[in-house]
């Protein structure tokens, strides 16, 4: 499972850059915005406020977002700019099965509205047949397995990767699903805020139903009856903390094993149905699937068909016309805040880079991203992987054999930069540029074929799990690998001709932010070749899982949104990698050139611009709505605690801005965490 920075659209930034022809101070170095930040605050007693303060009180979420700041105009930029090359390409004729044809007749395709709305719901009607069809528990494993074909997935997902004890080679992965909340725990909890979610979900179960043909009388019924179905389904689901473990996470088990103990499930039938051929597949979560083989047998078929037709109809509602994604929207309205649905362009932007992604980012990388960024890239990440080897070496609680082993691994990382090396080819799909939900079945359908042919065969360590122009980054553990798209590498993150102190401070705490997944709770347990293998002296690996414990107690007692509570065990990894990023980053900073000297730029020593740099990236404002549901479901802490937290852990920090007992971030030198 990748760890990744962030999830699409929650963080921000904002970040001011100028590079003049003349000039000492400015010509090849970026200056701290300040009309931002609110001096009346102590940065002892709150760093975010005082880089942020006054920008928030200042700054308007856009109708169509849920915050906005750096990352919201990070976004923007790559939005609009792949949105430029759809529309050029879009325009013109070109060669077929080139990837401008592809690209430009998928997003025509998705932007002819008339067509689109004329259809209504007509291009679903061959499912919902099928569901009306159904007369045994049999029939509905093989519709799902129709389904899976056609990129829907219903009630759980099978997923290639790799075997997490065998890392060369890929495997069948089952995980828990089948819910249309968020996460499990929104089916028990029955505070207000939580009420007024399920009700919207039961109207929203109710509409979709609706608008397929169903009596408001019946739909709002049928609701209650998905509704409950799925409330039994989230009833076996493993929680967010229980997700978190790797080894609890791996039961290979042999196909015959699992049909003699889930018959109902049949899991040899539907694999054959899907043409997939193993002796054996990883049942993530068992009691899931067993819960699963239960309701095949007790629950009646007709909750099955309202269960199965539902979300059928949600899963591509953004293909139908727009009384369908309305009533999406009017959902997720309520869960984020958004206030309007985002422009049909902007959407289909989205969709492009998802089903195309590697197509267009080819066109993206061509125009907006320079072979001189990709270089200067790669010498950051060289510097923080020396600076991290460093500190592993003066780590007081890790024996010289953890050690070892520990900076083998640091060595091992695969470093992925930009783009892909080898790019994915999509020249055996055919789009039309008048058949929006036929060219999604067929790239759907192309995907899972792909990814089905991975089975069984040696992973594929040049292939990316993000797109070129995605503003984000990741880890992934069994691949040992740290990528980081050539969307994320632009301001406020990265600077091509910045001084060092603002590029260490921004992109350089990502790379080390990755760098320390590979080392936190979770990657860990990896060793350098990506196998699920304990390489620790025991001794050390209590002693590291005991200064795990102190971050999740530290951020236990953060809040966000009045008394709502960080969930430490959750945020686990993610707190670790932000703590240990930043020191990594630093150190980093302090080989160069500016990190070893003392010249002030606009009266700020470098030490300074590096910590203001850093707390500057996750400038965001958010809808209460939407920081509610990340504390819910989201494996990152709110950006708050992502500056804050990490600085009262970090030395430097009280020295540069002279930090002093009583302040609220103020830790003692001895309860300061200190684990890479």
């Amino acid at each position: 499972m990748k760890r990744i920075l962030t999830a699409v659209a929650l963080f921000s930034a904002i970040f001011v850059f100028s590079c003049k022809n003349s000039g000492h101070d400015q010509q090849t170095s970026g200056f701290i915005e300040r009309t931002g930040m609110d001096s009346s605050i102590k940065p002892g007693d709150d760093f975010f406020d005082y880089v942020n303060g006054k920008w928030i009180a200042h700054a308007v979420i856009p109708a169509t977002e849920t915050s906005t700041g750096g990352f919201f105009d990070l976004n923007l930029k790559s939005r609009n700019d792949l949105h430029g090359i759809l529309e050029d390409v879009s325009k013109s004729e070109h060669k077929k099965g080139s990837i401008e044809q592809l690209v430009g007749d998928f997003y025509k395709s998705g932007m002819d509205s008339v067509t689109i709305e004329k259809l209504g719901y007509e291009p679903l009607k061959p499912f919902l047949g099928s569901i009306n069809d159904i007369k045994s528990p049999a029939d509905i494993m093989s519709f799902i397995a129709v389904q899976y074909q056609k990129g829907s997935w219903l009630l759980f997902y099978a997923l290639p990767g790799s075997d997490e004890k065998n890392s060369g080679y890929n495997i069948l992965n089952l995980y828990q699903g089948g819910l249309g909340l968020p996460d499990r725990d929104y089916y028990f909890r029955t505070d207000p805020s939580s009420r007024k979610i399920t009700d919207a979900y039961l109207a929203y179960i109710s509409r979709l139903l609706s608008l397929t043909g169903t009596d408001s009388a019946n739909a709002a019924k049928d609701a209650l009856t998905i509704y409950n179905f799925e409330k039994q389904l989230a009833a076996s689901h493993k929680t967010r903390v229980e997700i978190r473990d790797p080894e609890a996470n791996y039961n290979k088990t042999l196909i015959a094993d699992a049909d003699k103990k889930m018959p109902a499930l049949a899991l040899g039938t539907f694999l054959s149905k899907l043409d997939i051929k193993t002796d054996s597949v990883n049942i993530g979560q068992p009691a899931f699937f067993e819960k699963v083989n239960q309701l095949l047998r007790s629950t009646p078929l007709d909750a099955w068909k309202k269960y199965l037709a539902f979300h059928t109809i949600r899963n591509f509602a953004g293909a139908l016309s727009n009384d369908f994604v309305q009533a999406q929207f009017d959902f997720s309205k309520v869960m984020t805040g958004q206030q309007s649905p985002k422009p049909r362009w902007e959407r289909m932007v989205n969709r492009t880079d998802i089903q195309l992604g590697e197509a267009l980012g080819q066109l993206y990388v061509k125009k907006y991203f320079s072979e001189t960024a990709k270089k200067r890239m790669l010498e950051l990440v060289d510097n923080l992987q020396k600076a991290f080897a460093a500190r592993i070496n003066k780590l007081d609680w890790m024996s010289d054999s953890t050690k070892s082993k520990a900076k083998e691994k640091l060595a091992s990382f695969t470093k992925k930069i930009g783009y892909p090396d080898k790019w994915r080819n999509y020249s055996q799909v055919n789009i039309n540029p008048s058949d929006f939900f036929n060219n999604i079945i067929a790239l759907n359908e192309n995907e899972f074929n792909f990814q089905k042919a991975k089975i069984g065969k040696p992973v594929d360590r040049t292939e990316w799990g993000m797109t070129p122009a995605t503003v984000n980054a990741y880890y992934n553990p069994p691949m040992n690998e740290i990528v980081f798209p050539a969307g994320i590498l632009q301001p406020p993150f990265f600077y091509e001709n910045a001084d060092d102190a603002i590029n260490y401070g921004g992109i350089g705490m990502v790379i080390g932010h990755e760098m320390t997944h590979g080392f936190d709770d979770q990657g860990a347990q990896y060793d350098k070749d990506g196998n699920l293998k304990n390489w620790w002296a025991p001794e050390d690996y209590e002693k590291f899982k005991a200064l795990g414990q102190k971050v999740i107690d530290l951020y236990n007692s953060f809040t966000v949104e009045d008394s709502l509570h960080v969930n430490g065990a959750a945020t686990n990894g993610e707190n670790i990698a932000d703590i240990g990023g930043l020191a990594i980053a630093f150190d980093a900073f302090k080989l160069t050139k500016q990190g070893r000297d003392s010249v002030r730029i606009n009266g700020l020593t470098p030490e300074q611009r590096f910590m203001l740099s850093f707390g500057l990236i996750w400038r965001s404002k958010m809808k209460p709505e939407m920081a509610r549901m990340l504390i819910n479901v989201d494996s990152h802490s709110p950006a708050i605690w992502r500056v804050n937290g990490p600085l009262m852990n970090f030395d430097p920090f009280y020295t540069q801005f002279n930090v002093q007992p009583g302040e609220k971030m103020y830790k003692a030198d001895s309860a300061r965490i200190r684990i890479w």
